[in-house]
């Protein structure tokens, strides 16, 4: 049914977060702060993604969620952190020291090499990204990688799209799916793009967005019963 795969990245193919709260006890053991508990992160993780949203919406700049996170979160905890720069540096790489796949996700790009083509699209930064695809032995899966940073624009924002139908001279939308696990970004992307949209969703959380949604998975090998 579909010649090509948009994949997303984090949430989808790798667990974020489990590589978010890997990365942040590292960037607390680095700038010698106090000890990273669970619910420190959870906490952490919720002040980070209202900023990607509010990015997604066009609210903010890249660069104010990256930053301004890590400023609210240290003040909220009443946590001295003077170098947020620096940590938020840090945190980049170390989100790519660990892979965490979901649903094997290397093993069903495996198999659907050479039947599709897939491409990777991610909101993530340019240095996190190329990390994860490169350790993860995705990177080679891929027919080609289109991230944020380097496009200057991010999903959902048709921009984003027309530079990878540009790139990859793909432009007839009804062989093209997206998969992804989030609402705002993925799917309200793919709705923008005018492409099938398959919502990952392990979580089996609510709709209660306007999104439309063709086809709805809670484990990523079901893509393969789409083909």
């Amino acid at each position: 049914m579909f010649k090509v795969i948009l994949w997303d990245v984090d949430g989808t193919l790798l667990n974020f977060d489990k590589a978010e709260k890997y990365a942040l006890r590292q960037c607390f053991i680095k700038f010698n702060l106090e000890e990273c508990t669970d619910a420190m992160i959870s906490r952490y993780a919720e002040i980070n993604k209202r900023y990607w949203k509010r990015l997604e919406a066009g609210e903010i700049t890249k660069e104010q969620v990256l930053l301004d996170r890590f400023s609210e979160f240290f003040q909220k905890e009443n946590i001295c952190c003077d170098h947020v720069k620096e940590f938020n540096a840090e945190y980049q790489v170390r989100l790519g020291d660990k892979i965490f796949f979901n649903d094997n996700s290397k093993d069903l790009l495996e198999r659907l090499n050479g039947r599709v083509k897939q491409y990777a699209v991610t909101n993530g930064t340019y240095i996190a990204q190329k990390r994860k695809l490169e350790n993860s032995g995705l990177d080679v899966l891929f027919d080609n990688v289109f991230i944020s940073d380097q496009i200057g624009f991010e999903k959902p924002d048709i921009r984003f799209f027309e530079y990878v139908w540009k790139k990859t001279g793909i432009y007839d939308k009804k062989d093209i799916l997206i998969v992804g696990d989030s609402l705002t970004s993925d799917m309200q992307g793919g709705n923008n793009a005018g492409i099938h949209c398959c919502w990952y969703n392990p979580e089996n959380l609510e709709n209660n967005t306007t999104v439309k949604i063709d086809f709805l998975i809670h484990d990523l090998n079901e893509v393969e019963l789409l083909l």
